[in-house]
């Protein structure tokens, strides 16, 4: 049940409809509950189990932890069980692989069974989620939830159950305490941020997916210019989805009351490296940083150390999405350009006499090179695509006009959001004749069905 499907409509409209008779009551917790497992469930009953374990444990061990004087014992239990549970759904099969290539490497015929691959949605979403409540508990950053239904409701709660944000309990769990308010205003925010996301995802995320997926499905074919080109569409496609989901995830969230946190922030717009990952999936990027950075020293040590701390962070993240070398890969790109640009972006004659538009132009190129291991099928795919693009000749990339349109109009978009015009972009007038004209268009051309969400399979 994507948000993007007519099935979401129907389950939305009566989800809605009772929570707004009850939101003031006792049930309203309850009733997010129990409509967040439908929503989940609705994917594969199976995935409740795994839910519904992770809850109940971390809710055991929050009760134990502030009890105990042996509160780090008790935030170990918590942390190994959440890596067990990624390890074992989300990286067995990857683990099982790379074992069995070492043993053939070293003349071993024995293999180790290669288990079915078995990844429950948002997993690693909720399960961040839950890791970060304690240990923001144990720290003594937040209080623990007492009441069961209320802890279940801040983990399963359904706008931002499958892809994130991943909300903080200091700002989502409060929330869930307090008696909500719907207005009007709530509403239209509410729709508007659904809609502004609806746009993203099915007239711009899926239409270029259909240029990206012909070329990276078989890059052999290619050529370097298509290759480019299929690339650069990639970038904006996946920062079209991803960010389009998460602004229906808040529409949603803001029409029950909710305020999530900003998750994009015109990432494609930023200035450095380090300046990207405060725009880019803030929520992904501010935990690492606060629960791996930090811990490993952070920029304490040194600079070796600090270099150290930003590699190992990044590939990290890397890792986290997805159990492949490829992702590694991208996240060691990641983490070793932020190494090496870190002191160019501190130097006063690149932050205050380099043009701001080449240092745009300079990041984005860096991030969309990078995203070519991020999307690749096979490692092998990626030195071809990589290979191909610095070595052979020019030739007609066949991409039709509408998406280089797309991504140009886009682009002129952010630049106006981030100048002086912004003013006049914010005004009601635009904000409605702009909601009005991407709801028409996906009515009237949007293909039933749509694409999945990329981040989704995360």
């Amino acid at each position: 049940m994507h948000f993007h499907t007519w099935t979401f409509l129907p389950f939305f409209l009566i989800a809605y409809g009772v929570y707004l008779g009850v939101r003031t009551s006792r049930f309203a917790n309850l009733w997010i509950v129990i409509v967040s497992y439908v929503f989940y469930g609705w994917w594969n009953p199976l995935y409740l189990a795994i839910i519904a374990y992770s809850t109940l444990i971390d809710y055991a061990v929050l009760a134990c932890m502030v009890k105990s004087s042996r509160k780090k014992m008790w935030l170990s239990v918590s942390i190994v069980n959440g890596l067990f549970l990624l390890g074992f759904f989300k990286y067995g099969l990857f683990v099982t692989e790379n074992i069995n290539h070492l043993l053939s490497a070293v003349g071993s015929d024995y293999a180790l069974a290669r288990p079915e691959r078995l990844l429950p949605l948002g997993l690693s979403f909720y399960v961040f989620k839950s890791m970060g409540y304690l240990i923001d508990c144990y720290r003594g950053h937040v209080a623990r939830e007492t009441n069961l239904i209320r802890h279940a409701a801040f983990v399963s709660f359904f706008p931002i159950l499958l892809a994130g944000p991943i909300e903080r309990a200091a700002n989502l769990l409060p929330q869930f305490r307090d008696p909500r308010r719907v207005t009007p205003q709530d509403m239209a925010d509410g729709l508007s941020l659904f809609v502004v996301g609806l746009f993203k995802k099915v007239a711009l995320a899926d239409c270029l997916a259909l240029y990206v997926n012909k070329i990276y499905a078989s890059p052999e074919s290619f050529q370097g210019p298509a290759l480019i080109l299929a690339t650069v569409a990639f970038a904006w496609q996946i920062y079209f989805d991803f960010s389009g989901y998460t602004d229906m995830a808040r529409g949603v969230a803001r029409a029950m009351g909710f305020r999530i946190m900003l998750n994009f922030n015109h990432p494609y717009l930023a200035t450095g490296l380090g300046d990207f990952w405060r725009r880019w999936h803030i929520s992904l990027s501010t935990w690492f940083r606060d629960y791996v950075y930090i811990p490993l020293g952070g920029s304490r040590g040194g600079p070796l150390f600090t270099a150290r701390n930003v590699l190992l962070t990044m590939v990290v993240s890397g890792l986290w999405h997805g159990a492949a070398w490829t992702f590694v890969v991208w996240g060691a790109l990641h983490g070793l350009g932020m190494v090496v640009t870190r002191a160019l972006e501190r130097h006063p004659f690149y932050r205050d006499k380099c043009p701001r538009l080449a240092k745009q132009i300079g990041v984005f190129a860096f991030v969309t090179f990078a995203w070519i291991f991020f999307r690749a099928s096979t490692w092998s795919d990626a030195c071809l695509i990589v290979t191909r693009i610095f070595t052979s000749g020019l030739s007609d990339p066949a991409c039709p006009l509408l998406f280089i349109a797309l991504m140009g109009g886009v682009l002129i978009y952010q630049f106006m959001c981030d100048s002086s015009l912004r003013r006049y972009l914010m005004t009601g007038s635009v904000r409605v004749s702009l909601t009005v004209l991407m709801l028409l268009y996906v009515i009237l051309f949007s293909a039933s069905g749509g694409q999945a969400f990329i981040y989704n399979q995360f």
